[in-house]
């Protein structure tokens, strides 16, 4: 649809400006830039150089001098008579002098008390070792040190005084050491996986974080073939769409793969939905865990993950959080009649 103001514009569509430009001539284009300032004589587009019109036409009467400008400038500025106040200034202090209230100064009287003449006796000839022991019975312990409290309340309840303290300590922080490298031969493992090694039924590449991507799809594809892994778990090794499209393609040809783990990798909702068409047709995979990947997979993957487990009655585990509430309730419902019916197995096949 053109707009109004737009409709008799389509003929200059094809002009060349520079053309146009390169046939004016000098007066012209003075001509021009006369009639742009009186446009817009404030073009933000512009830079601010180029916003004022050159008025340097005049020839300079002399070379330029600086200390000549600068004293016609201070002379000038003398010669200015400045501007009289309306109110001439005067040292006369004008309004209410600030005097700070004074505030009441509280004043305590002392309290006379007497005391039983034994009593006073005792007290009077106390030592201060007896006194500090006192204070410390009577709770009063900002009368007394810490040694002296620890030396009375700590030594009768068999708390020692090196860890007697009246100063509350943070718990101390143990060290969090980093988890071991993993220790998988990945060239070798590969070789065992393409040799169908029988002593191969776990395949552990998490956390490798060099393994190149046609690496991992030479991975998928020797899986294809092998018939003795259960678990292969690649999670954290940056495995992309491509290695998802790989494994995807060998889940319709593996019929022994148990488990599989592609979790914190960096699998779009792409990927994920290739694995998902895939698994519609997969017998064998119990579990499958596609959790943390590097963006959301968003509303139409997951939608398409909760038909896929309506569908395939074989997953027992799937490692995801839903964001949205219709497809985990109906995922979690899937699951749960999985779930059912392999018990159900189980109990007719006991009796």
């Amino acid at each position: 649809m053109t707009l109004p103001f737009r409709k008799d514009l389509d003929e200059y569509k094809d002009l060349d400006e520079d053309e146009i430009l390169g046939k004016l001539s000098e007066e012209e284009l003075k001509q021009l830039e006369t009639v742009l300032d009186d446009l817009d004589p404030e073009n933000a587009l512009l830079p601010a150089g180029f916003r004022q019109k050159d008025q340097t036409a005049k020839k300079a009467s002399a070379p330029f001098d600086r200390e000549r400008l600068l004293a016609y400038l201070e002379k000038q500025a003398l010669e200015y008579k400045d501007r009289e106040d309306y109110v001439p200034f005067t040292r006369e202090k004008k309004g209410k002098i600030f005097i700070p209230k004074q505030k009441p100064v509280q004043t305590f009287t002392e309290e006379k008390f007497s005391l039983d003449p034994e009593l006073e006796e005792a007290l009077t000839s106390a030592t201060d070792t007896e006194l500090g022991d006192l204070a410390a019975i009577l709770g009063m312990s900002n009368l007394i040190t810490n040694n002296q409290f620890c030396d009375v309340v700590g030594s009768s309840n068999g708390i020692d005084k090196d860890s007697f303290s009246n100063i509350v300590k943070g718990e101390k922080m143990l060290p969090v050491f980093d988890e071991p490298p993993n220790p998988t031969n990945v060239e070798e493992t590969l070789q065992r996986i393409k040799d169908n090694d029988s002593r191969l039924v776990e395949v552990n590449l998490n956390n490798i974080k060099n393994i190149p991507i046609p690496t991992l799809k030479e991975f998928a594809k020797a899986l294809e073939t092998n018939t003795h892994v259960k678990n292969f778990s690649l999670a954290a090794t940056r495995s992309n769409d491509p290695v998802a499209v790989a494994l995807a393609d060998m889940l319709r040809r593996n019929t022994k793969l148990k488990s599989l783990n592609i979790e914190s990798n960096f699998i779009t909702g792409v990927g994920i939905l290739a694995l998902v068409d895939a698994l519609k047709d997969n017998e064998t995979l119990t579990e499958i865990k596609i959790d943390n990947q590097r963006q959301q997979l968003g509303t139409a993957a997951e939608v398409e993950i909760a038909k896929m487990l309506e569908e395939n009655n074989k997953i027992l585990k799937f490692g995801y959080h839903f964001t949205q509430q219709g497809p985990r309730a109906r995922a979690a419902a899937a699951i749960t009649k999985n779930n059912d019916l392999v018990r159900k197995r189980r109990v007719e096949g006991d009796n």
